[in-house]
């Protein structure tokens, strides 16, 4: 029930286009990578927020005062990235004056930073025309610290968030005792590994790094020789920020080599991880996330077989509860706001409180970082204690073996933000 661009129908006809709200749409713009080496992580997002908009359109849209529209749908458009930070702006500058006012990014941390940027000048040279940016995945610490911004909210866990949630089961693996780190080389692989030096020096001082390595985004297309290393080094687990294709070559490699170690990820639970390792990954690989399919409880076992319903393909099967709820909270945000001005949504996002499925979240207004709970789960084969579903068909799916409140998962923020007067 979202509305879509023609070419975006064209570009993704696997998304049910059905009837809304007859009110003039409000245009939501994503700025993804839709082509190249990400491609299936744009696409996976693509999914999640259309769902979430096909959600908010089929309860009868967004309700306004009749002085703006009265109810209104939300209207998805997209607009290709190619994974360059050029191209995205390009994106939003095309995406602004296409009549977004809304724009949603994730996939890259440093072209989170340029967008964050660029919104910043362009909301202060034409206040008529001011943007919001909702961010879902882009969790480089930095973006709600040093450089917070009033125009920028962050729905995902930001990466000390998430590898204190992984650190919490690595304090319980006491056999532990050397470990590999390797990232992206960029802004938040650099984040990652970062943090996990200094939070493995912290909580488990006993563990030595063997290995602390950076390599091209998207531009590796043989980890074979990273994977030797890491076997070589005698490392008894891998810690690591990657995600795409990134995440899915390196796990493949390591099995090819005959390395049996653990995997500790960000990303892990997904986009052909799982089947890459196969059995080599059962009881291995460790993922942290907002929400996972096999998280205990009617509600979000209908939430997730709602969502298999709507996506039967295997290869669609991805679902993130945080989109989710970020959608829920922009719906909310323009109703309390009873219009679309951006300094309005985004005054009403502050204070902004949401509730899917079981599953809720609250903006903290001091920086606009997304405050949730967080699970940590292990793969296991389909069928095992705990694991109904499994991940993409691939027979394999996520035990959830660590729940973390949002109150627990929280952390202090460095951020000193400009507010519009």
């Amino acid at each position: 029930m979202v509305l879509l661009t023609a070419s975006a129908l064209v570009a993704a006809p696997s998304v049910r286009a059905q009837a809304a709200p007859a009110g003039t749409p409000i245009k939501v713009a994503l700025i993804e990578s839709l082509s190249g080496p990400f491609a299936n992580t744009g696409e996976a997002v693509f999914r999640n927020v259309a769902w979430a908009m096909e959600r908010v359109n089929a309860r009868g849209g967004v309700a306004l005062p009749a002085s703006a529209g009265g109810v209104r749908p939300l209207l998805l458009t997209r607009f290709d990235s190619k994974g360059q930070n050029e191209e995205a702006l390009s994106a939003l500058r095309a995406a602004i004056d296409d009549g977004a006012r809304f724009v949603l990014q994730g996939n890259s941390s440093a072209t989170a930073a340029v967008l964050i940027e660029a919104i910043n000048k362009h909301n202060e040279r034409e206040p008529g025309k001011r943007v919001v940016f909702l961010n879902y995945s882009a969790v480089d610490p930095i973006l709600t610290n040093e450089k917070c911004s009033f125009w920028h909210f962050r729905f995902d866990a930001h990466a000390d968030m998430r590898m204190a949630a992984l650190m919490g089961v690595i304090q319980g693996d006491k056999a532990l005792q050397r470990v590999y780190l390797i990232g992206q080389d960029y802004s938040f692989g650099q984040a990652v590994l970062r943090e996990a030096r200094k939070q493995l020096g912290a909580q488990r001082p006993d563990v030595a790094v063997v290995g602390d390595e950076l390599h091209p985004v998207g531009r590796v297309k043989d980890f074979a020789p990273y994977a030797v290393k890491i076997k070589a080094s005698g490392a008894q687990a891998v810690i690591t920020g990657n995600w795409g294709n990134d995440l899915t070559l390196l796990v493949k490699a390591a099995r090819e080599v005959g390395y049996d170690g653990m995997f500790y990820t960000f990303y892990g639970n997904a986009l052909g991880a799982p089947a890459a390792l196969g059995d080599a990954g059962v009881g291995k690989v460790v993922a942290v996330a907002d929400w996972l399919p096999n998280v205990p409880g009617a509600q979000s076992e209908g939430f997730y077989r709602s969502f298999r319903d709507r996506f039967p393909h295997p290869a669609d099967d991805y679902v993130h509860m945080r989109m989710q709820l970020m959608v829920e909270a922009l719906a909310q945000s323009i109703e309390r706001a009873g219009s679309t001005d951006a300094v309005a949504v985004a005054r009403q996002m502050e204070k902004a409180s949401v509730q899917l499925s079981g599953q809720a979240g609250s903006m903290r207004a001091a920086d606009h970082q997304f405050q949730q709970a967080l699970v940590v789960g292990v793969m296991q084969k389909q069928g095992t204690p705990g694991v109904k579903f499994d991940v993409e068909g691939s027979g394999y799916g996520f035990r959830v073996v660590r729940q973390i409140p949002a109150e627990q998962a929280q952390q202090p923020t460095t951020c000193q933000m400009a507010r519009p007067s």
